[in-house]
């Protein structure tokens, strides 16, 4: 009986270590358990996703620079960027190529994937810096993208009003929602449909877009209150980035 007993709590404590590392990614344990891991894996990241660069571009690139729109040259910030998975597939399908892209991840091993992987030149830079208190004035890019991240984030809403404090009036918030059975395992960390709708509303966001996106996740694109001026902000970039450099 005794053996009986330790066979379920050793089981216990694998499930919960499990849920605790893998299937939440350390979400629960705080923000620099969070970065430890990702640079545990940053080097076989791309391996383990495999990703299809043809199957990136039709679901990811293209439907990314349809929503940009009218909002050119861009000045793009990609928050929790990783290995660069946006910012490559639209640069492998030939988009955007008047975009100034900022790159920013708390993981400086998955950063660096990701600057080996991109040859963005003056058209971009790669921060290092947590996504909680965005280093950016108020009104800043013309489009905002966080994706398959919100969730892993010790304070989702707090990120979600910060990556709208750095969105121009009139410009494009693009997130990923969690939903799915892994969604049910990561409590205060995911939102339903309703859920990240009026969240969005609460910020001013209009045009409200929710659509199934890829496996697990649903696309959510928005756009800041406000009438665009154009054009995109993409000759701001010069300047953002000479501060960029001067803080590192």
């Amino acid at each position: 009986m005794a053996w009986l007993f330790i066979g379920f709590a050793l089981l216990f404590v694998g499930l919960f270590l499990y849920w605790l590392l893998f299937l939440t990614e350390g979400a629960y344990l705080g923000e620099r358990v969070v970065v430890w891991l990702y640079d545990l894996y940053a080097g076989r990241y791309d391996r383990i996703k495999d990703w299809n660069m043809e199957d990136e571009i039709d679901y990811l690139a293209i439907p990314f620079v349809r929503a940009v729109g009218p909002r050119r040259p861009p000045l793009i910030l990609d928050v929790a960027a990783g290995t660069g998975r946006l910012t490559r597939a639209v640069e492998a399908a030939g988009l955007l190529p008047d975009a100034y892209w900022v790159l920013l991840d708390a993981s400086p091993r998955m950063l660096a994937r990701a600057r080996a992987a991109l040859n963005l030149g003056e058209r971009g830079r790669f921060l290092c810096h947590t996504a909680q208190v965005l280093p950016f004035e108020d009104n800043t890019f013309d489009v905002v993208a966080c994706l398959e991240a919100l969730e892993f984030m010790p304070h989702p809403d707090a990120v979600l009003k910060e990556l709208v404090r750095v969105l121009r009036p009139g410009g494009l918030l693009v997130i990923t929602n969690r939903t799915g059975p892994i969604a049910r395992f990561m409590p205060g960390r995911t939102w339903s449909r309703e859920q990240v709708y009026r969240l969005l509303k609460a910020l001013d966001q209009r045009q409200i877009i929710i659509r199934p996106f890829l496996v697990d996740y649903e696309w959510v694109s928005s756009i800041k209150a406000g009438a665009y001026q154009p054009p995109g902000r993409a000759a701001m970039g010069s300047q953002i980035f000479a501060s960029l450099d001067a803080e590192v």
